[in-house]
Protein backbone atom coordinates (compact mmCIF):
# COMPACT_ATOMS: atom_id res chain seq x y z
CA UNK A 1 0.00 0.00 0.00
CA UNK A 2 1.60 3.47 -1.24
CA UNK A 3 1.40 6.60 1.23
CA UNK A 4 -0.60 9.52 -0.70
CA UNK A 5 -0.35 12.69 1.16
CA UNK A 6 -3.47 14.87 1.14
CA UNK A 7 -3.54 17.73 -0.57
CA UNK A 8 -6.73 20.41 0.35
CA UNK A 9 -6.25 22.52 -2.48
CA UNK A 10 -5.89 20.87 -5.13
CA UNK A 11 -9.37 19.28 -4.28
CA UNK A 12 -10.76 22.73 -4.16
CA UNK A 13 -9.49 24.10 -7.52
CA UNK A 14 -11.52 20.61 -8.65
CA UNK A 15 -14.32 21.43 -7.21
CA UNK A 16 -13.91 25.30 -8.03
CA UNK A 17 -13.39 24.45 -11.94
CA UNK A 18 -16.31 22.26 -11.80
CA UNK A 19 -18.74 24.96 -10.60
CA UNK A 20 -17.03 27.64 -13.08
CA UNK A 21 -17.80 24.80 -15.79
CA UNK A 22 -21.62 25.07 -14.30
CA UNK A 23 -22.14 28.20 -14.07
CA UNK A 24 -20.71 29.08 -17.64
CA UNK A 25 -22.57 26.25 -19.47
CA UNK A 26 -26.24 27.44 -17.86
CA UNK A 27 -26.07 31.69 -17.67
CA UNK A 28 -23.79 31.16 -20.83
CA UNK A 29 -24.88 34.26 -23.21
CA UNK A 30 -27.08 35.75 -20.57
CA UNK A 31 -26.61 39.40 -19.85
CA UNK A 32 -28.69 40.12 -16.86
CA UNK A 33 -30.31 43.36 -18.05
CA UNK A 34 -31.22 43.39 -21.32
CA UNK A 35 -31.79 40.43 -23.65
CA UNK A 36 -29.09 41.05 -26.06
CA UNK A 37 -26.11 37.96 -25.73
CA UNK A 38 -22.48 38.94 -26.13
CA UNK A 39 -20.19 36.25 -27.74
CA UNK A 40 -16.46 36.40 -28.20
CA UNK A 41 -14.65 34.11 -30.69
CA UNK A 42 -11.97 31.13 -29.53
CA UNK A 43 -8.45 31.59 -29.84
CA UNK A 44 -5.20 30.18 -29.93
CA UNK A 45 -1.65 32.27 -28.95
CA UNK A 46 1.61 30.60 -29.98
CA UNK A 47 5.15 31.79 -30.06
CA UNK A 48 8.33 30.53 -32.51
CA UNK A 49 11.52 32.09 -32.86
CA UNK A 50 10.57 34.54 -35.09
CA UNK A 51 6.60 35.37 -34.91
CA UNK A 52 3.95 35.37 -32.12
CA UNK A 53 0.89 33.54 -34.13
CA UNK A 54 -2.57 34.55 -33.18
CA UNK A 55 -5.31 32.14 -34.18
CA UNK A 56 -9.11 32.70 -33.95
CA UNK A 57 -12.32 30.71 -34.95
CA UNK A 58 -14.66 33.15 -36.94
CA UNK A 59 -16.98 31.21 -38.80
CA UNK A 60 -19.58 32.80 -40.76
CA UNK A 61 -18.02 35.75 -40.56
CA UNK A 62 -17.55 38.36 -43.67
CA UNK A 63 -13.83 39.01 -43.64
CA UNK A 64 -14.89 42.77 -44.51
CA UNK A 65 -16.50 43.17 -41.04
CA UNK A 66 -13.39 41.91 -39.26
CA UNK A 67 -10.90 44.56 -37.90
CA UNK A 68 -7.48 43.85 -36.46
CA UNK A 69 -5.48 46.40 -35.19
CA UNK A 70 -2.01 46.42 -32.73
CA UNK A 71 -1.27 49.71 -30.85
CA UNK A 72 0.59 49.67 -27.35
CA UNK A 73 1.26 46.13 -27.97
CA UNK A 74 -2.06 45.36 -27.52
CA UNK A 75 -3.61 43.47 -30.80
CA UNK A 76 -7.05 44.04 -30.66
CA UNK A 77 -9.91 41.95 -33.07
CA UNK A 78 -13.09 43.59 -33.59
CA UNK A 79 -16.02 42.37 -35.54
CA UNK A 80 -20.09 41.00 -36.18
CA UNK A 81 -21.81 38.36 -37.14
CA UNK A 82 -25.15 39.33 -38.60
CA UNK A 83 -28.62 36.86 -38.10
CA UNK A 84 -28.93 35.46 -41.36
CA UNK A 85 -32.74 36.27 -42.48
CA UNK A 86 -35.10 34.23 -41.30
CA UNK A 87 -37.69 33.35 -43.90
CA UNK A 88 -40.79 34.67 -43.85
CA UNK A 89 -42.78 31.35 -44.87
CA UNK A 90 -41.22 29.24 -42.49
CA UNK A 91 -41.08 28.71 -38.62
CA UNK A 92 -38.10 29.19 -36.25
CA UNK A 93 -37.11 26.05 -34.43
CA UNK A 94 -34.25 27.38 -32.46
CA UNK A 95 -31.62 29.86 -32.58
CA UNK A 96 -28.00 28.92 -30.69
CA UNK A 97 -25.41 30.43 -32.57
CA UNK A 98 -24.40 33.46 -31.04
CA UNK A 99 -25.04 37.01 -33.38
CA UNK A 100 -23.49 40.21 -33.17
CA UNK A 101 -20.58 42.53 -32.66
CA UNK A 102 -17.75 40.86 -30.50
CA UNK A 103 -14.07 41.85 -29.57
CA UNK A 104 -11.06 40.25 -28.17
CA UNK A 105 -7.66 41.90 -26.93
CA UNK A 106 -4.36 40.10 -26.14
CA UNK A 107 -1.44 42.26 -24.57
CA UNK A 108 1.54 40.32 -26.04
CA UNK A 109 4.15 39.07 -24.56
CA UNK A 110 7.13 40.81 -26.82
CA UNK A 111 7.41 43.88 -28.61
CA UNK A 112 6.40 43.08 -32.57
CA UNK A 113 7.12 44.54 -35.74
CA UNK A 114 3.47 46.28 -36.64
CA UNK A 115 5.07 47.07 -40.09
CA UNK A 116 5.21 43.51 -41.01
CA UNK A 117 2.22 41.86 -39.40
CA UNK A 118 -0.01 39.37 -41.75
CA UNK A 119 -3.42 38.50 -41.32
CA UNK A 120 -4.83 35.17 -43.64
CA UNK A 121 -8.32 34.50 -43.25
CA UNK A 122 -9.63 30.68 -44.66
CA UNK A 123 -11.99 28.65 -43.68
CA UNK A 124 -13.72 30.60 -41.00
CA UNK A 125 -10.39 30.84 -39.28
CA UNK A 126 -8.29 34.26 -38.71
CA UNK A 127 -4.22 34.01 -38.71
CA UNK A 128 -2.39 36.52 -37.88
CA UNK A 129 1.29 36.75 -37.59
CA UNK A 130 3.09 39.22 -35.98
CA UNK A 131 6.59 38.96 -36.60
CA UNK A 132 8.75 39.80 -33.05
CA UNK A 133 10.77 43.04 -33.00
CA UNK A 134 14.26 42.78 -33.47
CA UNK A 135 15.14 43.76 -30.19
CA UNK A 136 12.77 41.07 -28.80
CA UNK A 137 14.12 37.91 -30.66
CA UNK A 138 16.25 35.88 -28.67
CA UNK A 139 19.93 35.71 -29.54
CA UNK A 140 23.09 33.47 -28.73
CA UNK A 141 26.21 34.92 -27.45
CA UNK A 142 29.29 33.59 -27.74
CA UNK A 143 31.43 32.73 -24.52
CA UNK A 144 34.92 33.46 -24.76
CA UNK A 145 37.59 31.16 -22.66
CA UNK A 146 40.95 32.10 -21.95
CA UNK A 147 43.41 28.98 -20.85
CA UNK A 148 45.31 30.02 -18.07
Amino acid sequence: MNLVRWSPFSDMTAIQNQMNRLFDSTLYGWSGESDTRTWMPQADIHETDEDLVVTADLPGIDVKSVDVRVENNVLSISGERKLQEIPKNGNVHRVERMYGAFARSFSLSTPVDTERIKANYKDGVLKITLPKAEQAKPKRIAIAATVA
